[in-house]
């Protein structure tokens, strides 16, 4: 079995959650998935659990952070090109995401941010194999 990520990620309306990702493109492993948390299929390996924040309570000690006013991560998604960082990221303000910063253009890294409606910062970003062989 190859290694896998799972990012927990609290989460106040999960069924807001689990709609704006629907509407991103993404789907839920339903094994995974029930009124407590939702399972974000990003790929084979790659999942996000969101898990509404009392049950995100129950892992932790620690206060839970306000992702509006504080960055407790930047979720980071390589993809193959760049009009799939495109594809994504338009999906994404087309179900309500709000911006983070501008696009970043700085060959061979294109690239472009969210937040999503919890204010979890996701970047996704596209590398140029060939352009990065040249800096090299």
């Amino acid at each position: 079995m190859s290694t896998k990520i799972f990012v927990n990620l609290p989460v106040k309306d999960l069924a807001k959650s689990k709609d704006f990702f629907t509407r991103t493109g993404f789907s839920f492993d339903p094994q995974f998935t029930d009124d407590r948390a939702a399972c974000l299929v990003i790929s084979d390996d790659i999942y996000a659990m969101l898990l509404t924040e009392p049950f995100f309570k129950t892992f932790t000690g620690k206060e839970i952070a306000d992702a509006r006013k504080s960055t407790e991560a930047i979720v980071a998604l390589g993809v193959e090109s760049r009009e799939r960082v495109d594809e994504l990221a338009d999906k994404a303000f087309a179900a309500g995401a709000q911006p983070s910063r501008e696009t970043d253009d700085q060959s061979p890294m294109y690239g472009r941010t969210f937040q999503d409606p919890d204010g979890h910062l996701w970047e996704i970003f596209s590398m140029d194999p060939s352009a990065m062989q040249e800096q090299g």
